[in-house]
């Protein structure tokens, strides 16, 4: 009988621990009623998958971005419209939700993927952060260029709010001649909390480290040489209800 009841808890504990798993392998499903319920009418952009995350953070709940096509797009050329979302994980029933027209612009520069940020960005000791990231890139060999692009959002209520929007975490490119000469750049960038002022919110402080290439044939070698700038700091003031991104941080199409 003891060993009985020892199974019953072992398998009630392995059922608890994977439920958050079962549903995040089912948050998918809900993809198509989040749109006809946000947007009735409007299709999902296949080209630019949606994308779901059970948040760390507050199992009960889900983090979903829904890239929606506009009229005009093609394969190659567009804009989309995304609806950003947290859901009940059991249920999936919306439970807040923001809307932003036209925030994925791809044209020579293509969108690549889409990934949910659920690293701890904790900005009260109430308030905690989640964020979209989006990747880019040209597909150019000559002149290549990439980019991972961050926006972090809260809730309030029902609403999702942005408080950081487009903040270059990495970007690389150049140019060179497709043998071996030319010039490569690439910046990493890292967000830290920092103190928070009188507005209660922490500061982002924002550490960008970047590497330049050159590559030149020498006696019938190519040679590189990098030369590294950086760490430098930049510490972000939450003001008027948002994090300002500095022009040379922020990545605009």
């Amino acid at each position: 009988m003891k060993i009985e009841a020892d199974m019953k808890r072992t398998l009630l504990g392995l059922a608890i621990a994977c439920a958050p798993l079962l549903a995040h392998a089912g948050c998918e499903d809900n993809f198509a009623k989040w749109v006809q319920q946000l947007q009735p009418g409007r299709a999902l952009d296949a080209d630019r998958p949606a994308i779901c995350k059970i948040w760390p953070a507050n199992e009960a709940l889900t983090i979903a971005a829904l890239p929606l096509s506009r009229p005009g797009n093609t394969d190659i050329e567009g804009t989309d419209d995304l609806e950003v979302l947290v859901a009940d994980t059991a249920t999936g029933t919306i439970v807040a939700q923001g809307f932003e027209k036209s925030a994925l612009q791809f044209d020579a520069v293509a969108i690549r993927d889409l990934a949910i940020d659920t690293a701890r960005y904790q900005l009260t000791p109430q308030q905690r952060a989640f964020g979209i990231r989006v990747d880019y890139d040209n597909m150019s060999r000559a002149s290549p260029y990439e980019a991972k692009v961050l926006s972090l959002y809260v809730m309030e209520g029902a609403t999702l709010r942005t408080v950081l929007g487009s903040l270059k975490v990495q970007e690389s490119g150049g140019e060179w001649d497709e043998n071996c000469a030319g010039t490569r750049h690439e910046t990493a960038r890292t967000i830290a909390m920092g103190a928070a002022d009188k507005s209660g919110y922490a500061a982002l402080k924002v550490t960008s480290r970047t590497e330049t290439t050159v590559s030149k044939l020498s006696a019938g070698n190519c040679v590189d040489r990098t030369r590294t700038a950086g760490p430098s700091t930049v510490s972000l003031q939450y003001e008027s209800g948002r994090y300002e991104v500095p022009k040379d941080m922020r990545y605009s199409d």
